[in-house]
């Protein structure tokens, strides 16, 4: 089964600017001026952390997820830098017996507007689909982070619809679009 390989050994995958690696206990502090800005994680609906210890408790369930073969965390780099964490690409909900899975992304603001997503996005949707042998990769995107939706239609993803109100966040609902990929649309 393709999923053995990915859960055997965790891969590291590189682009020509950026190393994919599993994420680090070294990587806290980095994750934390991620997860607590609220200019990403508003966005998607999850209030900002408020301590390392927070994070800390993130970065465990992440290797919880890992543990349980339900996903593969791909801390994003600097190929060349410090190796310090900039973002993160996240294969999640993996459902090997459907063959599909879901994306998620998130990007300190320091690096917006840099085509680093543009660039990791495409490898790790080669990886899922030539490798783990998916046949569909979803993602979602609250309606209104128009960035992370313009991102996911560049990268060729079909619109399949709205969720409406789907997200509750601070005393509102919000709706949530959907978007997929299918193994023989990829062309990476």
């Amino acid at each position: 089964m393709p999923f053995d390989a990915a859960f055997a050994t965790f891969p590291t995958l590189t682009t020509p600017r950026l190393t994919l690696r599993a994420i680090q206990p070294t990587d806290a502090e980095a994750f934390f001026a991620i997860k607590s800005d609220s200019a990403v994680t508003i966005p998607y609906g999850q209030e900002p952390h408020q301590s390392l210890e927070q994070t800390r408790a993130w970065m465990a369930q992440i290797d919880a997820s890992y543990a349980a073969r339900d996903a593969l965390f791909w801390c994003v780099t600097r190929t060349g830098g410090d190796d310090t964490a900039i973002g993160s690409v996240t294969l999640w909900r993996l459902d090997p017996d459907n063959q599909c899975g879901e994306l998620g992304y998130e990007l300190h603001p320091a690096h917006w507007r840099q085509g680093v997503m543009a660039e990791a996005i495409p490898t790790i949707l080669t990886y899922g689909f030539r490798e783990l042998g998916l046949h569909r990769i979803e993602a979602m995107s609250s309606a209104q982070n128009t960035p992370s939706s313009s991102l996911l239609r560049k990268l060729g993803f079909t619109p399949e619809g709205t969720l409406r109100q789907r997200i509750f966040f601070r005393g509102a609902f919000q709706d949530e679009l959907s978007f997929s990929m299918l193994a023989d649309e990829w062309h990476g």
